[in-house]
């Protein structure tokens, strides 16, 4: 049987804590936690409102099965996720518990777990995309048909779903008054962390703790110190040291003006309630003239909701242009120049060193995706979705709402994207937010003799700027004008 205990003005935890407190309400003997994109034991809603329905709690994370490739995921990604698990598992030991691991299809091995423990009920935080949609029907299905009580909650967002509508009930397709409307709509208080956890002695029996080679895949390079502790302390650090200078350096590629939080939030290490209640405790303690950047972060945590509300109304923006009229246009670029871009070979600095960045890293700087992606669909001239799907193999914050929204938005397609006549120059852009090449220079050694003056600008001679780099593989001024008669004529 389905549970949804959420609503427009509440939350799934709001509602069902109303439930838990009433004294009539039935308290459950055993439950499950399934973990999915919220690996935190801090302000977790679906796991707070299990502990406060039931006796005992399992926690438990299915691990998927696939091997080798993925078409939404890779190495950095797994490779950080691991660390999460690892570190979540050390979190609920700490409080009494530990996390079950098992590895397959998530229905049939939590039908498993609930045989195995005697669980009545299954609590988990709803996915905001499609492919994690599909995955709470069948569950939802197999609840019914087992009499198990599904719950699900809202936990990834502040508003999610119908909770952001126009006057006329129907959804925003432009940022700016959806956030005033989103501004406007009261956001629910952290409500802390577990200190204890009951899972009622001994646990069922647990895979071990994934590891990158069950996906068979190799070490991606280093990343961030992955787990709660370690986003807590990256968010820390924002706040106390760059947030109120975020609105004029976020866009600088050689400083840390980001936050760094956002595969935190794509992992759930951190509570979306708990950064939006720390940044309005932050702003009211800054200097008016510094209180801009907190607005500014606060924006772009909006628009992390706005493009999920975009997927949610219209999940066909993952195979579509979401503005109808570029629907089936003909993307004219030579597809063997995807492999120059994808490789760092495109003998422009900027978008190469941002293209390294990427491999080595698992993470770009916001401004240089931008940059790189308004570069392969408007100086190449390639699809979107070339970009898209690659991106979402690289990143370790792959969010499929937010890439497919910033891809569209830089290709001109998408919702209140950039007009498709809005085309940037790489390198203009490196002269703007690189001025000294410091970013280019850290990724690019070959370059690092050279003075900046000569790196941010294009060759005169159309010639590689120096041995063993490859010559500018379009001339931009040219391209643009390619770029522009390409969009026209689908027009």
């Amino acid at each position: 049987m389905r549970n949804s205990d959420s609503g427009v003005s509440k939350t799934g935890f709001q509602s069902y804590q109303s439930k838990v407190q009433n004294p009539k309400s039935k308290i459950l003997k055993t439950v499950l936690h399934w973990f999915r994109r919220d690996l935190r034991i801090t302000d977790n809603t679906a796991l707070t409102a299990a502990t406060r329905a039931s006796e005992r709690v399992v926690p438990a994370y299915v691990q998927s099965a696939w091997e080798g490739s993925h078409r939404w995921t890779g190495a950095h990604r797994q490779e950080f996720l691991c660390g999460c698990l690892a570190s979540l598992d050390r979190n609920l030991r700490e409080i009494g518990s530990q996390l079950v691991i098992r590895r397959g299809d998530a229905v049939v091995e939590l039908e498993r777990l609930v045989a195995e423990t005697g669980a009545s009920a299954i609590y988990y935080n709803r996915d905001p995309d499609p492919f994690g949609r599909a995955v709470e029907e069948r569950l939802e299905r197999m609840g019914r048909e087992r009499a198990i009580e599904v719950h699900d909650f809202k936990d990834i967002c502040l508003h999610e779903r119908d909770e952001i509508l126009t006057q006329k009930g129907v959804p925003f397709r432009v940022f700016t008054p959806y956030f005033r409307a989103w501004l406007k709509q009261e956001k629910t208080p952290p409500c802390g962390r577990l200190r204890a956890l009951n899972s009622g002695g001994t646990l069922p029996q647990s895979a071990p703790l994934p590891q990158l080679a069950d996906w068979k895949l190799a070490p991606a390079g280093p990343g961030l110190p992955a787990g709660e502790r370690a986003a807590r302390e990256r968010l820390r650090s924002f706040l106390d040291a760059r947030v109120g200078r975020y609105s004029t350096d976020r866009d600088m590629l050689a400083i840390e003006g980001t936050s760094r939080i956002s595969q935190d939030l794509r992992f759930g290490l951190l509570s979306i309630r708990e950064v939006f209640a720390l940044c309005e405790k932050r702003a009211r303690e800054l200097p008016a003239n510094q209180r801009v950047g907190v607005e500014k972060f606060i924006g772009e945590l909006a628009w992390r909701e706005f493009y999920m509300q975009i997927l949610w109304h219209w999940p066909e923006v993952l195979d579509q242009e979401f503005d109808p009229k570029f629907r089936g246009m003909r993307w004219w670029g030579d597809i063997a120049l995807f492999a120059r871009w994808r490789d760092a070979e495109t003998g422009f600095p900027i978008v190469d060193a941002a293209m390294r960045e990427l491999a080595a890293t698992g993470h770009m700087h916001n401004r240089a995706r931008m940059i790189v992606a308004m570069f392969l669909t408007k100086d190449l001239q390639l699809d979107w979705r070339l970009g898209e799907a690659f991106f979402m193999q690289q990143l370790m914050d792959g969010e499929i709402a937010s890439n497919n929204g910033g891809w569209q938005w830089s290709a001109g397609t998408g919702a209140d994207a950039a007009p498709y006549f809005r085309i940037q120059n790489p390198w203009t852009q490196a002269a703007r937010y690189d001025p000294e090449a410091l970013y280019i220079k850290r990724w690019m050694p070959e370059l690092h003799d050279l003075p900046a003056a000569r790196i941010l600008r294009p060759p005169e001679d159309g010639r590689s700027l120096v041995g063993g780099y490859p010559a500018p593989i379009v001339n931009h001024a040219e391209a643009r004008e390619r770029a522009l008669e390409m969009f026209h004529s689908h027009g």
